[in-house]
């Protein structure tokens, strides 16, 4: 650990959006137990490492009792050591932080530094990734069909996977590894080995997420989507409403000759979708 793993780490750090106090805090930790494995000491004798900012160089300090006569050096240090490394008035008997830096750790402590920056590197992209997609949660994503089993669907979104279940699919669609695909992103959970995706093709949402991109009086707000019923696979019926004066709302969905609802139709595979007027007086 010379000064080009301080550039390195800096340089790691920085590109991956990584805050330093707390990498060299871990790494901190993992250089201890790295120590306490290779020298097999008790967890309860007290150690810590100081790394140079200068030169990254760590050094280990460990407790240990003052003796006239070494029978253990992982635990015990000389006077004559003691009072050299900062405790004049070091006594028989007594406990000091003393250098115990052994030769072969520089070798282990690279080991190690490499070990916590790629950990923390995983672990900053997973949270990332959870970042991302918790943010689309109610969105709609494109997607690839990886792999196809009786109770779930593997989907492709780039960077990681999503499970569609078999409650989230649609009676009659049918999914081929390779397929494209675009589906309703339902639930995002955090876990230890990065975001579980659970995404949809039967959620009502889907086809209000359709209607919102292919109806620009949805999606400026000139006509509303007030209600949806969605058997899917099979028919829809959308209420929606115009919110400005001379809009004609099911006509703004539809679009010229059909052009705009065929368009979902061909995405939704042929579910027939029925646009009707909001009536509030009748619920």
């Amino acid at each position: 650990m010379k000064s080009e793993f301080l550039l390195a780490f800096n340089e790691i750090c920085e590109s991956r959006g990584l805050p330093k106090e707390e990498v060299f805090e871990a790494l901190k930790t993992a250089l201890v137990s790295a120590y306490r494995r290779d020298m097999n000491v008790s967890n309860t004798q007290a150690v810590k490492v100081e790394i140079d900012p200068r030169t990254g160089e760590p050094t280990i300090y460990a407790e240990k009792e003052v003796v006239d006569n070494i029978v253990d050096n992982r635990t015990e240090v000389l006077l004559s050591v003691a009072r050299r490394q900062g405790y004049p008035d070091a006594q028989i008997g007594d406990l000091v932080m003393v250098d115990s830096t052994t030769a072969n750790f520089g070798r282990i402590a690279a080991q190690t530094a490499k070990q916590v920056l790629l950990q923390r590197v995983r672990e900053a992209e997973r949270e990332q990734l959870y970042e991302d997609f918790s943010d689309r949660e109610g969105e709609l994503v494109n997607g690839t069909v990886q792999s196809v089993s009786g109770q779930h669907i593997t989907i492709g979104l780039g960077r990681t996977e999503a499970i569609m279940p078999k409650s989230q699919q649609v009676p009659g669609e049918r999914y081929r590894p390779h397929d494209k695909i675009r589906v309703y992103v339902l639930e995002v959970r955090r876990t230890n080995r990065g975001p579980q995706i659970f995404v949809s093709r039967n959620h009502r949402n889907l086809l209000r997420r359709l209607l919102e991109l292919e109806v620009p009086e949805i999606y400026n707000g000139q006509v509303d989507i007030k209600s949806i019923a969605r058997e899917a696979g099979q028919r829809s019926k959308v209420a929606v409403q115009a919110l400005q004066p001379g809009v004609d709302p099911v006509g703004a969905c539809v679009g010229m000759r059909g052009v705009r609802i065929q368009s979902i139709v061909r995405e939704l595979n042929d579910e027939k979708i029925d646009v009707i007027e909001w009536d509030p007086d009748q619920r």
